[in-house]
């Protein structure tokens, strides 16, 4: 019997519930497609894509690739619609199953949605495996019981789940798997987008790809032992190592939540537990919390008035727009930030509070804006918790305080030296 995995944002061969199932069957066949809606221009204007997760993306299409040809798995790789291609290799390789992690977000539902329009005679097999805690092992009936506030959520996932054991890595298929033709890796151009130059001063320089991912981790985890004071350094702003930077492949599934958390317990066993170590669980519930919000709510993650249907007087001020984009507000703290996005794709968690604030509630704009404007740059968009943290920020999400943040008090006190704003603003 013939499988086929639609590779989508999970890109890893170990802890992937979809690879192990459809590596149950005689043959199987792997396929990542690019599909040219998510790199044109979106509702608000900006690309969907831009180059910076592009390449990410591409470096971690590429790894994938070479890794599952050491399981003797052909990955074909398209620049083309999915409802073109899936049928497409279905008939040309006999399949009868296909397999593919469970997506429920609008862009990504529609994928499928169409895709499915041209299928017959295929049976689908869809896995939750973005999470931590698995859907089916909620302490709730159904996702309408997800609560409002996130400790209520954290607090209960912690006292009545526990994270499910990380998968194995599938066992080498025959040579005798491996199909005739092959397609390569397509380059930025392919996708309508500018190369890169990598700006020295990022706080991300790293490359896509589970094998990064990994090296991440051990860095991390054993060579540094940052792990065991991440909460002290986590809202920094300079450097590579004031957090974990894990964000960018957990978000393209090149490395799965489960096997951060079984690699933090055990650091915690050999090395040391505190509340550092904690807080990277703690990061990682907040990850699922997002998830199972957009799971809930479904579309209105993506409304004016968010999953609380709260009205505001939203402005649309394209001068304020690109005043902030670019970096050129009456807040060096905001410009730094905005500055450090533009170049390199990437903004620390406490920078995109204070920029998200400063768009939403200071100036009052439409905050859906700021996040497809966040969607199109940021190396590690990830939907449910891009549009989860800026309904946040905007007051129409699961913020029950409604907070606005003080900016210049946040700059004295995340960079009283001025390096970070120094470094963006001085070049």
């Amino acid at each position: 019997m013939s499988n086929l995995v639609w590779f989508r944002n999970d890109l890893r061969v170990s802890d992937n519930k979809t690879l192990t199932e459809a590596c149950k069957g005689d043959k199987v066949v792997a396929v990542y497609i690019f599909d040219p809606y998510f790199y044109k221009e979106g509702d608000f204007g900006f690309k969907k894509t831009e180059r910076y997760r592009a390449q990410f993306i591409l470096e971690s299409v590429k790894e994938l690739k070479n890794n599952l040809a050491d399981l003797n798995i052909s990955l074909l790789v398209y620049h083309d619609n999915p409802k073109d291609i899936i049928p497409k290799l279905i008939e040309e390789h006999g399949i009868k199953n296909l397999y593919l992690q469970k997506e429920w977000t609008r862009d990504e539902r529609k994928q499928l949605e169409h895709a499915k329009e041209k299928l017959s005679g295929v049976k689908i097999h869809e896995y939750y495996d973005q999470f931590l805690f698995h859907p089916k092992d909620l302490p709730y009936e159904d996702f309408s019981q997800i609560p409002k506030v996130y400790t209520a959520f954290r607090k209960k996932c912690e006292k009545e789940v526990s994270v499910r054991d990380s998968l194995p890595t599938p066992k080498k298929k025959s040579d005798a798997n491996r199909i005739n033709h092959d397609t390569t890796i397509l380059s930025l151009a392919d996708l309508g987008l500018d190369q890169i130059e990598k700006d020295e001063r990022t706080a991300f320089p790293f490359t896509g790809g589970e094998r990064s991912a990994l090296d991440r981790l051990q860095h991390y985890f054993w060579e540094t032992k940052n792990l065991a004071q991440y909460k002290q350094t986590r809202n920094g702003l300079v450097g590579t190592d004031y957090s974990s930077k894990f964000s960018a492949w957990l978000a393209n599934g090149s490395i799965s939540a489960r096997t951060i958390y079984h690699k933090v317990k055990k650091f915690e066993k050999e090395v040391k537990k505190n509340q550092d170590t904690y807080w990277m669980i703690f990061e990682l519930i907040w990850r699922d919390f997002f998830k199972y919000v957009s799971l809930k709510h479904g579309d209105n993650i993506f409304h004016l008035g968010g999953i609380l249907d709260k009205e505001y007087n939203w402005q649309n001020d394209i001068e304020t727009l690109d005043a902030w984009k670019n970096g050129e507000t009456e807040y060096d703290f905001v410009n730094a930030n905005m500055i450090e996005l533009a170049k390199t794709g990437f903004m620390s968690n406490r920078g995109r509070q204070n920029v998200a604030s400063y768009f939403a509630k200071e100036k009052e704009q439409d905050w859906r804006i700021g996040a497809a404007y966040f969607e199109s740059l940021l190396v590690d968009y990830d939907v449910h918790s891009n549009w989860g943290n800026w309904m946040y920020n905007a007051g129409v999400g699961n913020d029950p305080r409604d907070r606005k943040f003080n900016i210049k008090s946040q700059a004295d006190r995340y960079d009283g030296d001025r390096s970070y704003r120094d470094l963006w603003l001085n070049a």
